[in-house]
């Protein structure tokens, strides 16, 4: 199965809403592979959600998806009343220590490009996963919530009260 990693555009909300560019289609990714936008026609939903591409750390689902002007973007949600794994996640994408996007699909059509990679014009697409350092330098995260900051609240009270039982 090919993997792309890309630099993505999303947020994820406090009730794990998370949404996001997984494809720009207007620049090729740093080995040169360019997506066509019907690439992903077939894409079938809803499609797991996983942590660094391991299929033994889902934490979320994506539920439908759209091409837009230059992108493929997801919506899907971290599934953080249920899974743990699924908050911790959330806490990374919102401190900004996830900021990635990355496919995982099988090519089932592409052509060489001049100068390296290929251009991709028919795959099936099987999960869509956060990642810490995506391949695709045309999407980024664009914001997350402040969480993080009422997390890091709560860890300050729980160091100052362990202090104060000693």
């Amino acid at each position: 199965m090919d993997r792309f990693l890309i630099e993505a555009k999303f947020d994820a909300g406090d009730d794990g809403a998370i949404e996001g560019k997984a494809w720009d289609f207007t620049t090729p990714d740093r080995v040169g592979d360019m997506i066509e936008p019907a690439a992903f026609r077939k894409a079938a939903f809803p499609l797991p959600m996983l942590f660094g591409h391991d299929q033994n750390d889902p934490v979320g689902v994506w539920n439908e998806a759209s091409e837009v002007k230059g992108g493929f973007m997801m919506k899907g949600r971290l599934l953080i009343e249920d899974l743990g794994r699924a908050r911790e996640v959330r806490a990374l994408v919102k401190a900004g220590a996830v900021k990635g996007l990355s496919i995982g699909f099988i090519t089932k059509k592409a052509v060489a490009r001049a100068g390296g990679g290929r251009t991709i014009k028919d795959l099936e697409l099987h999960e869509v996963s956060l990642v810490t350092l995506p391949m695709h330098p045309g999407a980024r995260v664009t914001s997350a919530k402040s969480a993080v900051e009422a997390m890091r609240l709560v860890a300050a009270i729980n160091r100052a009260t362990a202090q104060l039982a000693r």
